[in-house]
């Protein structure tokens, strides 16, 4: 019994629903093409016809369909939300493809964003310092931000003709569209179905073709990353093999000294070596004097230096005069130029 009262009120909210979709007055005008309908839709209006008579006062007779009226209106109900789910999906399709679109347009900006950001700090905050005051060039700045103007400019140009284009094969299509309708050539249902069927085949596509890309944001985010690294580690090892040229060249400069000391040393070495053949040649050929001959030598030389500290004594007492000699003649000069100036003057003038 219960399950008969759920299946019954299953079959009147169906009915209902049906009921409140099918406009009245839109029966009451197809009630002329009733002999060329099928039974199921006579049955149906003639039903309906009855429930509108029975409001008066036979609410108690009861009225039933027939299964085939109830499997036409279920079938119908059934199609009726069948397309409103298509609509629903059709809708929300568009929603999140609205949504798929912006979050890429958001993530192609934010790679923009952290372009123009690495860009920025390696072309003004890094490559734009002094290196002298450590301030950043004003010059560089200007210039880096008139060529990105330059590129965005440029960029809006190329959007710009993209649009017109694009406005003009909207046009076109349009007036080939326009064309047709004036032709006759309407697309019907089936058409539609059709085109809806393909364009859900474009949009798998489209999603697998993003997946694509994602995967290649992804991998080629993750290639920049693995660039930045080794153009740091490429940094690194420039400014490495420039220290290393600089102490190479240093070495260099060092080694050619010491090959020139070197030389020199050779060269002193080869003197000093003949110097010594030519004094072992010498003491080779030495013959040691007699002690006798070595007495009188020692006396010949005791004699010579005391001779010398003679004349060295009467050296210094010559010089003591002629200093004193020199001093009187300084005087002598003075007063006599003091008595007689005039002939300082002629002699000087004779001179």
């Amino acid at each position: 019994m219960r399950t008969d009262n759920e299946r019954l009120e299953k079959e009147t909210i169906i009915l209902s629903r049906y009921l409140k979709r099918v406009d009245p007055k839109d029966i009451q005008t197809q009630i002329k093409g009733l002999a060329e309908a099928s039974p199921v839709q006579q049955d149906v209006v003639r039903v309906h016809k009855r429930r509108s008579r029975s409001r008066t006062g036979s609410t108690e007779r009861l009225l039933k369909l027939t299964t085939e009226q109830k499997c036409d209106i279920a079938q119908r109900e059934h199609d009726e939300l069948r397309e409103e789910i298509n609509k629903f999906k059709h809708e929300t399709e568009k929603v999140l493809d609205t949504y798929k679109a912006t979050r890429e347009e958001a993530e192609i900006r934010q790679g923009e964003i952290k372009k123009s950001s690495y860009e920025f700090n390696r072309d003004i905050v890094l490559g734009a310092k002094n290196p002298r005051t450590g301030k950043v060039i004003a010059e560089r700045v200007s210039r880096y931000f008139e060529d990105k103007m330059k590129t965005r400019k440029a960029l809006i140009e190329k959007l710009r003709l993209k649009n017109s284009t694009l406005k003009v094969q909207k046009k076109k299509l349009q007036m080939a569209l326009k064309q047709k309708e004036d032709m006759g050539e309407v697309l019907h249902e089936v058409d539609f179905k059709q085109l809806r069927i393909e364009n859900n085949q474009y949009l798998e596509k489209i999603d697998e073709r993003n997946q694509e890309l994602l995967k290649l944001k992804h991998s080629s985010g993750n290639t920049l990353q693995v660039l930045n690294t080794y153009k740091k580690k490429l940094n690194h090892l420039t400014m490495e093999s420039n220290r290393l040229k600089k102490e190479i060249a240093q070495r260099e400069e060092l080694l050619s000294k010491i090959d020139e000391e070197t030389e020199s040393v050779e060269k002193e070495r080869v003197k000093a070596e003949s110097v010594n053949v030519n004094l072992r040649r010498q003491l080779q050929d030495y013959i040691v004097p007699e002690v006798i001959d070595y007495v009188q030598v020692r006396a010949d030389l005791y004699d010579l230096t005391k001779t010398l500290k003679t004349w060295e004594r009467k050296v210094d007492i010559a010089q003591m005069e002629l200093q004193k000699y020199q001093k009187q003649w300084m005087l002598m000069r003075e007063h006599s130029r003091s008595v007689n100036p005039w002939a300082t003057m002629e002699q000087h003038a004779a001179l």
